[in-house]
């Protein structure tokens, strides 16, 4: 069974009186090689946690940005399998910084459900997140997950319905992903204001910390959601200076945006409740 990685990491960011920032990477792009030696910089320029993105052929909620890194990655063969074994090596360079899986439910299905347990448990993956897998059909991953210690990490929009809400957060664990924007990833110049209401809501239901996703791309959006919300999650914004940074400075360019966003100082945390 996995440590509890991402427990841990909330009380360390409550600690801190400070706004956790979790990046997002697509695993393979531009290769794995990259990602591998990515992924520790990130860390530690600030990064508190990583969403490793598993390539998918359809990846509905993902944005033009993210697409096409998935295609890309897709097409140099990445698997889900190879996601796995990138988490095992990455544990050893980053023991103690919760790594999680972000991806759609149909290669985790043609793994084998009680298979990429196992197999995510071996590696130390500590948890996922499935962007199209209702809660209502979750029973079954849930229920392995949490046999083998994974966090089984829900998805909740602004058009959420108050039941759906008290449903995603009674059986949750890890954090709750509030998305931004009824939409896709990707990077916008201003967060809808209805992200307030939602977080009110989750917060009715769930001790559980609560991170903000979809369109979180500087750091004066970062500062504002840290006022109501434990972390941040920046995806798009990460992937894009990836894509525009040539091939011998991806990993410099990465870190220097990750940098950029935090600031000199760390973001105190006004408003998250953990």
């Amino acid at each position: 069974m996995v440590s509890n990685r991402i427990q841990s990491k909330f009380a360390q960011i409550k600690a801190d009186r400070r706004t956790g920032l979790v990046l997002f990477v697509t695993a393979g792009f531009p290769d794995m090689q990259t990602t591998e030696e990515l992924i520790p910089a990130l860390v530690e320029a600030g990064a508190d946690a990583v969403e490793i993105g598993v390539p998918f052929s359809d990846p509905l909620a993902d944005g033009a940005t993210i697409q096409a890194s998935s295609f890309h990655a897709l097409g140099q063969g990445v698997t889900l399998r190879d996601c796995i074994d990138l988490v095992s090596r990455l544990r050893i360079k980053i023991p103690d910084t919760p790594l999680i899986l972000m991806g759609y439910y149909n290669p985790i299905y043609s793994f084998g459900l009680e298979n990429f347990c196992e197999a995510a448990a071996d590696a130390q993956l500590d948890g996922i997140i499935v962007a199209d897998l209702p809660t209502e059909e979750s029973k079954p991953l849930r229920k392995l997950c949490k046999e083998v210690g994974l966090d089984l990490i829900p998805l909740l929009a602004p058009t959420s319905s108050e039941s759906r809400i008290a449903e995603a957060c009674l059986d949750a664990s890890g954090f709750i992903y509030c998305v931004s924007v009824a939409g896709v990833t990707g990077v916008r110049q201003t967060i809808p204001s209805r992200i307030n209401d939602l977080v009110a809501d989750v917060r009715k239901h769930t001790p559980l910390p609560i991170a903000i996703g979809f369109g979180v791309s500087n750091r004066e959006q970062l500062k504002a959601l840290g006022k109501m919300a434990d972390a941040v999650i920046v995806g798009s914004a990460l992937v894009r200076t990836i894509q525009d940074a040539g091939n011998g400075s991806i990993v410099t360019d990465a870190v220097r945006f990750v940098r950029g966003i935090l600031g000199d100082e760390q973001i105190e945390n006004i408003g998250g409740s953990i």
